[in-house]
């Protein structure tokens, strides 16, 4: 008789474990999409507050181009190799732009003559640790929240096997 009572309570026992690791999958799964949520928030939320433009971060130099773009305004640029300075069209219209804004010559430009006589652009290195940044913030973000699911997960499973004791009456 006490094998038939304690297979009884092996089987109840499987049971519990069952229904204790369905919620604990259940639980998961809801902090999963919360924590997702929350952390494309903050990521949104971080570069909204930062005023960072993507458009603008990740795009190449924009130069005058005569066969595609209307000169606006004429400047005066040092040029390398020249010793006056040369008149360079330092705001246009680019018509294959929708937003129809002016486009600037970039202060960090150089222009230099090259050995057969033309100007050429010398942006020089295009380093811009925003974009680096960005992708350290993205990715500190990602962790915590990965930590974050899983010590959430931990506790709730903890406190299932501690027999649903809440929190407030452990602490005190």
């Amino acid at each position: 008789m006490t094998g038939a009572t304690s297979d009884t309570a092996t089987a109840r026992d499987n049971l519990e474990t069952e229904r204790r690791e369905e919620k604990v999958r259940r639980f998961a799964t809801r902090m999963t999409i919360v924590v997702i949520v929350l952390c494309n928030t903050v990521v949104l939320g971080g570069i909204r507050a930062s005023g960072l433009n993507l458009d603008r971060l990740i795009l190449a130099p924009d130069v005058y181009d005569p066969r595609k773009d209307v000169c606006v305004r004429f400047g005066w640029q040092r040029v390398a190799g020249v010793d006056k300075p040369v008149r360079l069209c330092s705001e246009w219209i680019n018509f294959s732009d929708p937003s129809g804004e002016t486009h600037t010559f970039q202060r960090e430009t150089t222009v230099v003559q090259g050995a057969d006589g033309r100007l050429y652009f010398d942006h020089g290195p295009r380093v811009d640790y925003r974009l680096l940044l960005l992708g350290v913030f993205v990715l500190l973000v990602i962790g915590v929240g990965i930590w974050l699911n899983r010590y959430l997960i931990a506790r709730y499973r903890f406190q299932l096997k501690a027999g649903g004791t809440s929190i407030s009456s452990t602490i005190h």
